[in-house]
């Protein structure tokens, strides 16, 4: 009885003091209607998931959105960091770029061109090619959340701000 009891009381005090599971977002209602432009699919995958979890929706056409956010320059590279004595690669950085900017539906620029960059460290072992494969693309994939998560991070403290 007293392990249930423990949980159900901690789980009230976490659930007082604001905490919200990670990937959880709370989208201003400016931003539950989103158009992207110039996005790559990858970028755009995870907008979608980003915002179906947070009851928003992104939108095929500019006439159904509240804002438009524009991507430019988006830009995925990698370079090498360490060499193994035979010359091949065994860490890789991985880069991500872009700029974005945001725009209201009546093309009031919210927000002017910001540059976004992600970086990630690897190890690359040269005995497993093809699991190191999916490694990296399971890597990547994080990094474009990780660049969605911050774009709606700022996105959200420019739409509060400017209802303030």
């Amino acid at each position: 009885m007293a392990p249930k009891t423990f949980i159900f009381i901690f789980a009230l005090f976490l659930g007082a003091c604001g905490y919200h599971l990670r990937g959880a977002v709370d989208l201003p209602e400016g931003l539950k209607k989103v158009y992207l432009e110039g996005a790559s699919m990858q970028l755009r995958e995870q907008f979608r998931k980003v915002l179906r979890t947070a009851s928003g929706e992104l939108v095929s056409s500019p006439d159904a959105a509240s804002v438009f956010i524009r991507i430019a320059n988006e830009n995925n590279d990698q370079r090498v960091l360490s060499l193994s004595a035979r010359g091949r690669s065994n860490e890789l950085e991985l880069y991500y770029r872009l700029n974005y900017t945001l725009a209201k539906a009546d093309n009031l620029v919210l927000i002017e061109s910001q540059p976004l960059e992600i970086k990630r460290e690897y190890f690359n072992d040269q005995q497993d090619m093809v699991a190191k494969d999916n490694e990296q693309q399971v890597i990547r994939n994080e990094m474009y959340h990780q660049a969605v998560r911050m774009m709606i991070d700022r996105i959200q403290a420019v739409l509060v701000a400017n209802t303030k």
